[in-house]
């Protein structure tokens, strides 16, 4: 009896830790909302793919010529792999983004007519989509909420703010769920990745500086007097890479 009413606490006080890091989130960044650029669901789905392991300002930047170029998903088919390497570059990893990039085109254009597809399901056939960049693609796009993107910046800050204990991306979103009112799904997503950007990064710093740290101080102390995990401070550890995301 004890164990269940210790795991009801450790639940509820997650909630309750939930719910403040929603409100401070949302004060410091109202807009929450992806900072690629696009004008349709497809040219979404190309700056998500190249955003992998780069920045979204760069990603912009190699965008801004890229779309200009290729206006249609005909013009990708179309398009010469050597060229189309050279031209997205500059994101970091080019050959690896371009295959999966043209091989989507493809894939979108004979299975699903050259619609980009509204479910998770569907999203999930086309080819180097996992769950993150499909939760991007619908909720920016079609303003289909399914789950919370997960990315590197979520995933790490998601544990730094002990929210979970998982390190799988998928298991990390399944956690996060559960304490993210479904309305504040599709923003969660961008504020935590502005905050960890703005106020607390990956590398090693000073934690009382980050805004939450100070929010968050009474339920880092119920913690360590029983209820749930002992913790005196907030730690980052760095999550596993995933080639589909």
């Amino acid at each position: 009896m004890s164990a269940m009413r210790s795991k009801r606490q450790l639940a509820a006080w997650k909630r309750q830790r939930a719910r403040k890091i929603v409100q401070v989130l949302k004060q410091l960044f109202p807009q929450g909302k992806t900072a690629l650029r696009f004008s349709n669901p497809w040219e979404l789905l190309v700056a998500v793919m190249l955003s992998a392991r780069c920045t979204d300002k760069k990603v912009n930047e190699v965008t801004e010529e890229l779309f200009r170029k290729y206006r249609t998903l005909d013009d990708y088919q179309r398009a010469d792999p050597k060229e189309f390497e050279r031209e997205i570059r500059p994101t970091g990893y080019y050959k690896e983004k371009a295959g999966r990039i043209l091989a989507a085109a493809r894939v979108i254009k004979t299975r699903f007519g050259g619609q980009i597809p509204r479910t998770m399901e569907a999203m999930l056939q086309i080819s180097g989509v996992g769950r993150k960049t499909a939760n991007i693609v619908l909720g920016a796009g079609y303003g289909v909420v399914e789950g919370i993107a997960v990315d590197t910046h979520v995933s790490r800050l998601a544990r730094v703010l002990a929210l979970t204990d998982e390190t799988d991306p998928d298991e990390i979103e399944q956690d996060l769920m559960k304490l993210i009112p479904k309305s504040d799904w599709p923003e969660f997503s961008y504020r935590l990745i502005e905050y960890g950007q703005q106020y607390c990064p990956a590398r090693s710093h000073d934690h009382s500086n980050c805004p939450l740290n100070g929010v968050l101080a009474d339920t880092r102390t119920k913690m360590a007097s029983g209820v749930g995990r002992p913790t005196t401070r907030i730690r980052s550890r760095s999550p596993r890479s995933s080639s589909k995301r």
